[in-house]
């Protein structure tokens, strides 16, 4: 595993590749895991068995254990950014995100943003 940190401060961790066991006559696959909190990042890289789906990776990975706070039945997992169930098989070389719930509606940030923006225009500041 390695860590590094990033110009801003917060740390990056690669972890090394797990291997799935696995039959003689089955193709292995590599995929990564990604999971980030504001204060830290962290993909790790998987050699699984072809036909493995997004829950199982999430498993085999080991990021369960290491972030307990994750929520396996509620968090929402996509692979490169598109939101996808679980049971999704995954290819060669795809990246399967956690992601982590809003703190904030998006929306509302931008209606208080474009409120705020009117009040400074009307100001004359």
């Amino acid at each position: 595993m390695s860590i590094s940190n990033t110009p801003d401060g917060q740390n990056n961790i690669d972890a090394d590749v797990k291997v799935q066991d696995t039959d003689d006559d089955v193709a292995l696959i590599t995929v990564e895991v990604a999971y980030a909190k504001p204060e830290v990042q962290v993909i790790k890289t998987l050699a699984v068995n072809q036909g493995t789906t997004v829950q199982e990776a999430l498993e085999l990975s080991g990021i369960l254990v290491d972030f307990p706070e994750i929520d396996v039945d509620s968090a929402k997992v996509g692979i490169f950014s598109k939101i996808t169930k679980k049971d999704q098989v995954l290819r060669d070389k795809d990246r399967v995100e956690i992601y982590r719930p809003l703190i904030a509606d998006p929306k509302e940030v931008r209606k208080q943003r474009a409120a705020a923006g009117k009040k400074m225009r009307k100001g004359g500041g």
